[in-house]
């Protein structure tokens, strides 16, 4: 299979996955074909909390219902914690973490860079996750021990051995003030260190798989909810990166800041998000 290729999950494919991953390709396509139908028809968006620039739409509400509704046809029993409407425990023993509509600004400005992220934790430990790009037909799935795939071609973190020779990507949450001029002051000292560039593309689940494909060294983000990192960690870590909150510690399964890299970076990178974090 080509690079370019379009993946398309056949039957035959999903057939001959484990259940958990099968249900994650599943609940990712009926949340993909709800998001793709108001991508192109269009969809009115309303303001989340008040705040003008962290906007939701049907499309985020209806999607998540799709998956949600995809994952308790296959296991009936198991929690769900979605962003939207889904507030399963996290201390759950099986759990699916979901973002129906990672990306939702760009989504809005018809920017075709946003994502569907599914991922199954067992005992608090993820087991596999899928992240795709619709409107792209990017698939990028793995499993715990199992590797990590980008339409079916294995992934693998970059070989950078210094900031001075890697491209970084950031994140901004929708604060305005404080955390803002912590991720203007960290991107500020990574350039001091020479990184080729920074980069920010608004879908953090699709950031993550950049990292795991080499496309970047390094990650970070000051505040991001688990289910915009649940699914794309674990396929960070199974093509050898590293993923951690922003000052070194193990990430928990709740907002937190999040540091990702392939792995030979991560303590220079900590060192830059660390000094600046709130």
């Amino acid at each position: 299979m080509s690079f370019s290729e379009p993946f398309v999950v056949t039957p035959s494919f999903k057939g001959s996955l484990d259940a958990h991953l099968r249900t994650a390709f599943e609940a990712a396509e009926a949340g993909s074909a709800v998001v793709l139908d108001f991508f192109r028809r269009g969809v009115e968006m309303r303001q989340k909390e008040g705040v003008a620039c962290d906007l939701v739409s049907d499309a985020d509400v209806q999607s998540e219902q799709a998956v949600a509704r995809t994952i308790l046809a296959a296991f009936p029993g198991h929690a769900i914690l979605g962003e939207e409407e889904n507030s399963g425990s996290v201390d759950a023993e099986d759990l699916w973490i979901i973002d129906p509509l990672d990306g939702t600004n760009n989504f809005a400005h018809r920017i075709p860079h946003f994502a569907v992220s599914i991922a199954y934790y067992h005992h608090g430990q993820a087991v596999c996750g899928v992240v795709v790009n619709p409107v792209r037909g990017d698939w990028y799935w793995a499993t715990r021990g199992g590797g990590a795939f980008h339409n079916g071609r294995r992934l693998q973190v970059n070989a950078h051995q210094s900031l001075a020779e890697t491209m970084v990507g950031v994140g901004f949450y929708y604060d305005r003030g404080a955390m803002m001029e912590a991720t203007l002051a960290s991107i500020k000292d990574f350039f001091k260190q020479q990184v080729h560039g920074i980069r920010r593309f608004g879908a953090a689940a699709l950031d993550l798989c950049q990292v795991a494909d080499g496309l970047f060294g390094v990650f970070f983000e000051y505040y991001l909810s688990p289910w915009d990192f649940a699914a794309g960690g674990l396929i960070l870590e199974e093509a050898g990166g590293k993923i951690t909150d922003g000052k070194g510690n193990r990430l928990p399964i709740a907002k937190s800041s999040v540091v990702a890299t392939n792995a030979r970076l991560h303590d220079a990178a900590i060192e830059i998000v660390r000094h600046n974090h709130l």
